[in-house]
């Protein structure tokens, strides 16, 4: 195995800090071999996609950036947390590769003040992150501290949810190419409506992505003045995607969450997260792309170590969203990057060992049915702990203290997949008389959130009933709740996704202050 002098290393150091490049492989750590003239087969085939047949110990082997430098699965040199974008801590290594410790270690002590840091092997990536954090905080202004807190709430979520959760796969992740029925109707969708995304509002302060330098655009399949848009479109994907990911995890799964496709733009940047709850069991599918070098997704798999995954449309990344840390943190070069997330939650029945529910057209409304009798399916308990999230983990304590009645809420299924409340089921339905008498009844119902963090609300705004919307605002509803506990659309967005921006619902809203916030991703 061979590594670098300090002045090789020095001058790599250099090329990553200014330019992010990367192997042809399509699976494929950072290759710092490509960097310095080797070339690798870049067939798509499952010996380059798995990079059969290279040995990591032979002489021949990937060059190293310091002697001992792990590599992954697929026996490329790969690294940990903290090196390409803040994760577990908001300050990145600077303990380079290229220090006397770190490559003759036998000659040279390590330093007390890198004692534990991991080795970086990227450059200076703190100077970049400190340029990303000062350009949210002069977007935002007055309220550019906002920009700061989130990034704590997403290394706090980084380092706390994955340990608490239940994973269904070794690696946590799998490329494939999209299943033909799935690809042809993301496919025809994108082409009939690629040029009428809208640019997407975020939160005061989201991080997520530097869209205040690279705004994305949504081309939502929600917005019914789209052509073909629509629930139908939205189940018929789900539907062609749910066999694929359940044979991955070996789950049952029930839809979750999918809003169109996203585009991000030149310069753009996806910091590394975890998705929150109930987003488990997740594909990206690549659906077209214009770009100068290949914009790879950041992925920490279960063995802890990071894979860079490259993808060409039609391709199709499956990944276990809430436990695998994900992201772009590289800046897109090229023209744009369109992506559609489809999200899956568990139902607590396994597909191993031979049990098949019997087809998966029904699992949804099974999934209602076992909800509504008190419990998520046979393996979950009846404190309603979601069979994802493992039993005593940091985790339980947190879900259990923010859904206290998890089984004492009276549900009620509807048509889309969700559970609701009768307050929900007024709401949906446009009646305001009723939803009165429902919040007279018992008026914590205004605020209730179905299993998808939707409340009467979100649906008022979603049927388009200003009546209802004004009703609940008046009681004094938050204008600003998002779905998917709080990573969704606000009731805004929902309004303006489903009828434009003159529609009455979008008119009040917007005189009252209302926000127009997008899904995270």
């Amino acid at each position: 195995m061979k590594t670098m002098g300090n002045q090789q290393w020095f001058t790599l150091a250099i090329i990553i800090a200014t330019a992010s490049t990367f192997s042809s492989f399509h699976v494929c750590a950072l290759d710092f071999s490509s960097i310095l003239g080797k070339t690798t087969d870049d067939k798509d085939t499952a010996a380059s996609i798995n990079n059969e047949g290279n040995d990591p110990t032979a002489s021949d082997g990937p060059v190293l950036a310091y002697p001992g430098q792990e590599v992954n699965s697929f026996g490329q040199p790969t690294y940990g947390v903290d090196i390409s974008f803040p994760i577990h801590r908001k300050n990145l290594s600077t303990n380079y590769a290229w220090l006397p410790h770190n490559q003759d270690p036998e000659n040279n002590p390590t330093p007390k003040k890198y004692e534990g840091m991991p080795i970086q092997v990227m450059g200076n990536k703190q100077a970049e992150y400190d340029e990303f954090l000062k350009g949210c905080r002069k977007h935002y202004g007055k309220r550019g501290s906002a920009c700061d807190s989130v990034e704590s709430d997403r290394v706090e979520m980084s380092l706390r949810q994955p340990k608490s959760m239940q994973n269904y796969t070794d690696l946590g992740f799998k490329k494939i190419k999209a299943p033909e029925a799935v690809f042809k109707l993301i496919k025809a969708f994108w082409e009939t409506n690629k040029d009428n995304g809208k640019t997407e509002q975020w939160f005061t302060g989201n991080t997520y992505t530097n869209h205040w330098e690279a705004p994305t655009t949504m081309v939502s399949v929600e917005d019914t003045k789209l052509r073909g848009a629509g629930f139908a479109l939205k189940n018929e994907i789900w539907t062609a995607a749910r066999e694929t990911i359940e044979e991955w995890t070996g789950e049952e799964l029930t839809q979750c969450s999918l809003y169109g496709i996203r585009v991000y733009h030149e310069g753009a940047i996806l910091a590394t997260h975890v998705d929150r709850m109930p987003l488990v069991s997740s594909a990206i599918v690549n659906v077209a792309q214009d770009v100068d070098e290949p914009w790879p997704i950041e992925v920490y798999a279960h063995d802890g170590k990071a894979y860079n995954v490259t993808m060409e449309p039609g391709d199709m990344v499956l990944y276990e969203s809430h436990s695998v840390l994900h992201g772009r943190p590289f800046p897109l070069k090229g023209r744009f990057y369109a992506n559609l997330f489809i999200h899956f939650e568990p139902t607590g029945h396994t597909l191993r060992h031979g049990h098949d529910h019997g087809g998966s057209s029904d699992v949804d409304e099974k999934y209602k049915e076992a909800v509504q009798k008190g419990h998520g399916g046979h393996e979950n308990a009846e404190d309603g702990l979601p069979p994802y999230i493992i039993r005593g983990s940091v985790e339980e304590g947190r879900w259990l203290s923010t859904h206290p009645n998890a089984k004492k809420e009276k549900m009620k299924s509807f048509a889309t997949g969700s559970t609701q409340t009768k307050a929900h089921i007024a709401a949906q339905d446009a009646d305001v008389k009723r939803l009165a008498r429902i919040a007279e009844e018992e008026e914590s119902l205004i605020n209730a959130k179905d299993e998808n963090g939707w409340t009467p609300l979100h649906e008022g705004a979603r049927a388009g009933s200003k009546e209802v919307v004004e009703f609940l605002i008046k009681k004094g509803v938050d204008p600003n709740e998002r779905t998917n506990f709080g990573a969704g659309g606000s009731p805004l967005w929902l309004a303006e996704q489903q009828y434009g921006e003159d529609h009455p619902v979008v008119t009040f809203l917007k005189e009252i202050g209302a926000v127009s916030f997008g899904p995270e991703l």
